[in-house]
């Protein structure tokens, strides 16, 4: 069965990525190679790779170390039967965060799970990031697709400038632009009105979050530096205002 021909499979595969908080991450067993799942919080990368925030003293975690293999399961958590809603399975390697990207996996985690802070420097705790080979999204009847990760991924190539100042730019919307991060959520995306705040950006769009609830606003074009996206977040603004 193939998907219908209005199904825009990687925008889905890249909201899920980008809005999921948790996930069921499925390992090798070190020295049977059984498998083991088992319930993981979840961030993404700018490039909308998974961010994991695990000790080593977890089984999960010495499994890694001995076999870096993973699938990870990720689903829309949408009410009613959960098989009714969208779903991916990621399969890749993950890699402990080392060098210049281990600044950014941390902030980008910390922005998805404040509640981290508490815990994210305990000497048992490592940042790893999933490098994914491909995905399963299903997501209802006609619409089930294998892609590859230049379909889900976004390319952070051409975006140093605007990576380097993500954080403050999230910063400064949370803090003097609450207003037009409510009105992204309520006017652009149709959600209820909350505490929404900014946790991050990318050069395809922002993530919006209140308390256990995600939004993805997709941009209408790529942005990839802190002016591009200064001009952007206003004319989003501006069109949230225009909306009745």
């Amino acid at each position: 069965m193939q998907p219908t021909a209005d199904f825009d499979a990687g925008r889905l595969a890249r909201s899920l990525l980008r809005r999921s908080r948790q996930g069921a991450l499925a390992t090798l067993m070190a020295g049977s190679g059984d498998p083991y799942c088992s319930l993981v919080n979840v961030a993404s990368h700018p490039d909308g790779s998974p961010i994991l925030l695990i000790s080593r003293l977890a089984v999960h975690t010495r499994n890694l170390f001995g076999d870096a293999r993973v699938s990870l399961m990720l689903d829309e958590r949408a009410e009613g039967d959960p098989l009714e809603g969208a779903r991916i399975m990621l399969a890749g390697r993950a890699e402990q965060a080392a060098g210049p990207d281990l600044e950014i996996v941390r902030r980008r985690y910390l922005n998805a799970h404040p509640s981290a802070e508490a815990f994210v420097d305990f000497a048992d705790f490592s940042f790893f990031r999933i490098q994914p080979s491909g995905t399963h999204l299903v997501a209802g009847f006609g619409r089930i697709v294998d892609l590859k990760p230049e379909r889900f991924l976004t390319d952070v190539s051409d975006a140093a400038a605007l990576l380097e100042a993500e954080q403050g730019a999230i910063d400064h919307m949370n803090a003097d632009h609450r207003d037009a991060t409510n009105l992204y959520a309520t006017k652009l995306l149709g959600a209820d009105a909350a505490d929404w705040r900014c946790t991050g950006c990318d050069p395809d769009g922002i993530d919006l979050q209140a308390g256990g609830n995600t939004l993805r606003l997709d941009f209408p074009e790529r942005v990839t530096g802190p002016g591009e996206l200064r001009k952007m977040l206003v004319r989003l603004a501006e069109e949230a205002r225009a909306k009745p």
